[in-house]
């Protein structure tokens, strides 16, 4: 039988498309490379899904991915557990109706193993007592189907931005700034009109700032389960990024063999730096991706 596609929620946005280019070396399962280790957590705010309606999934990872998130998305309640158990998430949406384990199961392990990740349920019963229960088991918010997509949105950013903290969720370099709770970069105050990936690999940059960042670490962090990036698209977001931000005095240089440096500005490099003007070696022209 042909596959049905699902059709996209009204007001979702495109989700970021890859470019076309040749995968390079043997092709692997994201899901398989990645269940061995943990995503480290000061990574993008990464979000887990766990709905057994594959409209209302789908809807929810593209809009949420076009806002800059990292997202993966289960079926069951028993993948859900496995991959918090498995995996760190900064948020996860929570449908209660999930077969094999309930949503109210997995949140009580979840609470269980001790874990402070943000709960937003979500359910078809708009009873009381589901509400109760599960604000009881350690939810954090709650939401009735069905919802309207902007409101579950603003409600993602709410929980995010509070999970990260007012004075985590702002990382800056010199005149550029970027709000991780509220996906918004600026430099001198000017808002940049970066694509979802883009604003993905900017905030891995920034949060290493003066420190190198291999190919590998950009790959894992903008991609989700199933997903392949090649080096060369990697390469295509950089220069990309690199135009946006070389007008405001923002360099990514290349270190040859390693991966790429998101130089730190005059004012904040000082401090660390055992000698103005001295030579970096290694580090190429930030033409050269």
């Amino acid at each position: 039988m042909p596959r049905r596609h699902p059709q996209p929620l009204r007001g979702l946005r495109p989700a970021d498309p890859l470019p076309r280019l040749p995968r390079q070396g043997t092709r692997r399962a994201r899901k398989d490379r990645r269940s061995a280790r943990r995503r480290p957590a000061a990574y993008q705010v990464r979000i887990l899904i766990a709905e057994d309606d594959p409209v209302l999934a789908d809807g929810l990872s593209r809009s949420l991915r076009a806002g800059g998130y990292a997202v993966d998305a289960v079926t069951t309640g028993d993948e859900a557990d496995t991959a918090l158990t498995a995996q760190t998430f900064d948020l996860l949406i929570l449908d209660l109706g999930l077969p094999k384990l309930s949503g109210l199961e997995v949140l009580r392990r979840l609470r269980a193993r001790n874990s402070a990740v943000p709960v937003l349920i979500l359910t078809a019963a708009d009873s009381v007592e589901q509400r109760v229960r599960g604000l009881d088991l350690g939810a954090d918010d709650y939401m009735a189907k069905p919802f309207a997509l902007s409101e579950l949105e603003a409600r993602v950013r709410a929980l995010t931005r509070r999970a990260l903290g007012a004075s985590q969720s702002l990382l800056r370099n010199g005149p550029l700034a970027l709000d991780q709770a509220g996906r918004v970069a600026t430099i001198n105050d000017q808002p940049l009109d970066l694509s979802a990936r883009e604003l993905g690999l900017l905030e891995v940059l920034l949060q290493r700032a003066g420190r190198v960042v291999s190919k590998e670490q950009l790959v894992d962090h903008l991609c989700e389960w199933g997903e392949e990036v090649s080096n060369n698209a990697i390469e295509v977001y950089v220069h990309r990024l690199r135009k946006k931000l070389e007008p405001g005095g923002i360099r990514i240089a290349t270190v040859r063999g390693l991966g790429y440096c998101l130089e730190r500005v005059a004012s904040e490099a000082a401090n660390d730096s055992p000698a103005s003007g001295a030579a970096r070696p290694g580090i190429v022209p930030p033409g050269a991706a």
